[in-house]
């Protein structure tokens, strides 16, 4: 059994009726911004296969190839996050982002290539650099394994759709942990005024990492009585030849994405904003966590083209209308408050699973968690 709870009912966190700040969308996820799409393939199979393959479209599958503004970030380089250079130099993303684990990185790569060959002709049909991150889930998974294949990015792609977003052990965050409870995919998303108008901020997560005692609700410190007494979960089953990977290990991805018109160095502090959103969820950044940002802008279509010159003479001009900088604190205050309910999104709605070498990762007990607000107040 992968769930060992199948029946147990997991919830968002508002609904357990924790305290957060913040107007979320319709949704409270990341396709509240027009035009995302998040899709799933979900790979869970046998005793040792947990993994999956996460694809989110900036503007859908019919807008692949229109660039958006962008930009990225590494708290943490213990990870993997392809594409990113070409992002620094042209500020821009026209591509699908895909998530997965870390040794899939390779066969997810390639399906991409397939599919935008097969999908998008129009798209730079002589290059392509796609984005593919990843975190690891060798603790349930077996990472050495070949179960994700490139067919899988593509299906994940065709699978992409707006609409409520499922959360916990779905995509590539099947097979992960965060807090040392069961972690995975999550999100969340804010509105933010400005003049008269209304932009969203959305955040995906898969979630990965953190130690146990770390793990701060709606600010209280909840982790520190989630632990034995001894003051750590209890050990594992190692395989032979194997160490025990240290508390906090494993990396988180998370894409940023805003229908607010925003520049690509806007994007990047964005990116850079999702530190404290992680932290708010008390995590200290172990070097063993690979924390790599996206964060893009939906607005301006037809700006940041990239395509080869047409040798006819002409010599084109683009234009961008941004939010000026001095006023950008109300766009980093929403990345911040959906990112850390995200987080909170992937604990209360993943299960407890087991998964390779018997090994068993619990949901995290909303109930305990509940009462340990409940007693602090920050319960609404």
């Amino acid at each position: 059994m992968s769930e060992d709870h199948p029946g147990e009912e997991r919830r968002r966190a508002r609904e357990l009726g924790i305290s957060l700040d913040g107007e979320p969308g319709p949704w409270n996820a990341i396709t509240d911004v027009p035009g995302v799409e998040v899709g799933y393939v979900t790979l869970v199979e046998g005793d040792d296969v947990r993994t999956g393959v996460t694809a989110l479209l900036p503007r859908g599958r019919d807008g692949v190839g229109t660039p958006c503004a962008a930009g990225w970030h590494s708290f943490n380089g213990n990870g993997e996050m392809t594409g990113t250079a070409w992002i620094e130099e042209s500020g821009s993303l026209a591509v699908p982002v895909v998530i997965t684990n870390t040794y899939a990185v390779g066969p997810v790569h390639r399906g991409v290539v397939e599919w935008v060959r097969a999908n998008c002709r129009g798209m730079a049909p002589e290059w392509l650099l796609p984005v593919v991150t990843e975190t690891w889930d060798g603790h349930l998974n077996d990472i050495h394994g070949t179960a994700v294949k490139s067919r899988h990015a593509a299906a994940a792609i065709g699978a992409a759709a707006s609409g409520p977003v499922e959360e916990g052990c779905v995509g590539g965050g099947t097979g992960m942990r965060c807090y040392g409870f069961k972690g995975g995919s999550g999100t969340a998303s804010r509105v933010v005024e400005y003049g008269e108008d209304r932009y969203t901020v959305g955040a995906f997560v898969q979630a990965n990492f953190g130690a146990r005692r770390e793990l701060v609700v709606a600010g209280v410190p909840v982790g520190r009585e989630l632990t034995d007494p001894a003051g750590a979960p209890p050990p594992e089953p190692v395989p032979e030849g194997e160490r025990p990977v240290p508390p906090g290990a494993g990396s988180v991805i998370v894409v940023v994405a805003t229908d607010a018109p925003l520049l690509p160095g806007q994007c990047k502090a964005l990116a850079r904003r999702v530190t404290l959103g992680l932290a708010r969820t008390g995590t200290t950044g172990s070097h063993f966590s690979g924390d790599l940002f996206l964060a893009f802008s939906t607005a301006n279509p037809s700006a940041l083209t990239s395509t080869f010159p047409e040798d006819d003479g002409s010599a084109p001009y683009e234009s961008m209308r941004f939010v000026p900088w001095g006023r950008m604190d109300p766009f980093y205050g929403a990345v911040v408050e959906s990112v850390e309910e995200a987080v909170l999104n992937v604990l209360t709605g993943a299960h407890a699973m087991t998964g390779r070498a018997g090994r068993h990762v619990p949901a995290l007990p909303l109930d305990r968690v509940a009462e340990l607000l409940a007693a602090r107040g920050a319960l609404s």
